[in-house]
C-alpha cells in the first residue's frame, strides 16, 4: 500500500498552526464508498472549479506532485503540493506559494495545508476537511471558509455523488 509524507521546512504561518486549535473545519457523510470518495477529492478540476472563473494546471493526484489554482479573475493564485497521500484514507496539499489580491498580507495561505481525512462512520464514509492554517484570526477566514463551504458542501459531494 503507498503511503507517503513529505516534510517541510518551516513556514511562515507555523507559529498560527501550532498555537491555534480553531482551523477551518468542515465534514460531511456519504453513501460512497472511502475508495470512490479518494477519487473524487483527487479528481480537483470536477469539484474545485465551477464557482470563480477557476483554473488549475499540474499534477494533482501524484505524491509531490504540484499544482497551481487561479480563482476570480487573478483574485486568487495558489500552488499546492501534494505531501500526503494514503489511499482511501487521507490526502493533504502544502501552500507552497499564495497570492491573494484582496487582502492586506496577499500571502496568507502560504505554509497552510489543506488536509482531508476519509473514514468509516456506520454504513456511510466520513469526509473531514481541515485548512491547517486558515484561522478566525487572520484576515481571510471570513470569506475563505464560507467559499470552502461552497466547494465541500456543495461542489464535492456533488461531485461524489454523481459518480453514484
Amino acid at each position: 500500500m503507498l503511503q507517503a509524507r513529505c516534510t517541510n521546512t518551516k513556514t511562515k504561518n507555523e507559529k498560527i498552526m501550532k498555537t491555534t486549535q480553531v482551523d477551518f473545519t468542515t465534514s460531511i457523510l456519504v453513501d460512497q464508498t472511502p475508495k470512490e470518495v479518494f477519487n473524487a477529492i483527487l479528481n480537483v478540476r470536477v469539484w474545485w472549479q465551477g464557482l470563480h472563473n477557476e483554473k488549475i494546471e499540474g499534477k494533482t493526484s501524484e505524491l509531490n506532485g504540484e499544482f497551481t489554482y487561479h480563482a476570480g479573475e487573478g483574485a486568487h493564485y495558489s500552488k499546492q503540493k501534494l505531501v500526503e497521500l494514503i489511499p482511501n484514507k487521507k490526502v493533504v496539499w502544502l501552500v507552497t506559494e499564495s497570492k491573494l489580491n484582496f487582502l492586506k498580507e496577499q500571502d496568507e495561505w502560504t505554509g497552510t495545508e489543506i488536509s482531508f481525512e476519509i473514514s468509516k462512520a456506520g454504513v456511510k464514509t466520513k469526509i473531514r476537511f481541515t485548512h491547517i492554517g486558515l484561522v478566525p484570526k487572520i484576515e481571510c477566514y471570513e470569506v475563505c471558509s464560507a467559499v470552502w463551504n461552497q466547494y465541500i458542501q456543495q461542489r464535492l459531494l456533488a461531485s461524489i455523488k454523481a459518480k453514484n
